[in-house]
């Protein structure tokens, strides 16, 4: 077997130009790893906050990243071999993950490549009623809405609050999800009216009718209406775009409700939450085989679905990344490996 491969690497930060197609060492599978040959790739903001150097975060927060680097997160693949100590898996097996987040913010998790070595902890079988290009745009998207809304399945530290995130009671409950028709709120609707919430999703009147497919009882058109001068008496409000404007939604909120911005920097309006009686709270997402395979048969049977935007082969992760730099992504940007 070679021990070269072909890979999407970057030699400095910058824009999706960057992103070079080429010749690579071929990973192993250390002890406690897997080896998988990747079939498809899930792309995420992740990718581009680390291809242009982490510009969104304050300075003090980037960290420190050595060049050259291999981008990506998710995918989904085929076992190649089994290192030691590793027990469940088997060559051949069909297999998707989160590799190594956040735990290589830095150097990338490596999975824009034709083979990757996964930790066997943040691995988990495939779902088998969907294909490689679904079970790809599922696992970082599909674990950031079960630890928001569902369980957050560790103890780590939360580096955005000094306490750990909790989940709330769904059931009976009215929840607005912002950012419906995106790889996080597509799902975040899904898990939420599984668990039989009330659901509210926010997104351009162009994905009205997915969203409604999905399991939406009401949507609204943001770009035709404000939903936070809509929307009242919310028991929850799952904001996937988040940043600073998740303050609007507090309005939206019962006193005793919920905000859980998934992306919480520049969110300024603690003083007001309190005042009102709302939570403020959020996670940072974390792999989890267990968790996937917790939730491989809701892909598997289509109790939720991981809807594609489209779709680009590896070599032109370049061309995948100025789609999403375009925005208005619906579902999940999804690379082809073979």
């Amino acid at each position: 077997m070679s021990d070269t491969m072909k890979a999407i690497r970057q030699h400095a930060f910058g824009g999706p130009e960057m992103l070079v197609w080429e010749d690579v060492p071929k990973p192993e599978a250390k002890a406690g790893e897997v080896l998988v040959r990747v079939h498809a790739v899930g792309i995420n903001p992740p990718d581009w906050y680390l291809r242009d150097g982490y510009r969104a975060l304050p300075p003090d927060w980037r960290p420190q990243v050595s060049f050259p680097l291999i981008l990506g997160t998710d995918i989904s693949g085929v076992v190649e071999a089994v290192g030691g100590n590793v027990e469940g898996f088997a060559v051949g097996d069909e297999v998707y993950a989160t590799v190594r987040f956040p735990g290589d913010l830095a150097g990338g998790s490596k999975a824009y490549a034709e083979y990757v070595s996964v930790p066997a902890s943040d691995l988990a079988p495939k779902p088998a009623g969907i294909d490689h290009v679904q079970a790809a745009g599922a696992p970082m998207s599909v674990l950031t809405a079960w630890q928001f809304l569902v369980e957050l399945g560790h103890g780590e530290p939360n580096p955005f609050q000094p306490d750990p995130h909790r989940p709330v009671p769904l059931d009976g409950r009215t929840v607005l999800v912002n950012g419906a028709a995106g790889g996080v709120g597509h799902l975040a609707v899904q898990l939420a009216k599984w668990k039989g919430a009330r659901v509210i999703a926010v997104a351009s009147g162009r994905h009205g009718a997915l969203l409604r497919d999905l399991g939406a009882d009401e949507v609204i058109d943001y770009t035709s209406s404000a939903p936070e001068e809509i929307a009242r008496d919310l028991d929850l409000v799952v904001d996937a775009v988040g940043g600073a404007p998740a303050a609007r939604f507090l309005r939206t909120l019962k006193r005793g409700g919920a905000l859980f911005p998934v992306y919480p920097l520049g969110f300024a309006g603690a003083g007001e939450a309190a005042a009102l009686g709302v939570t403020v709270s959020t996670a940072q997402v974390r792999s989890s085989g267990a968790q996937l395979r917790e939730i491989a048969p809701l892909l598997s049977d289509g109790t939720i679905r991981v809807v594609i935007d489209s779709t680009f082969p590896l070599a032109d992760a370049a061309k995948a990344h100025e789609r999403a730099a375009r925005g208005h992504i619906q579902g999940k940007i999804v690379l082809t490996a073979g």
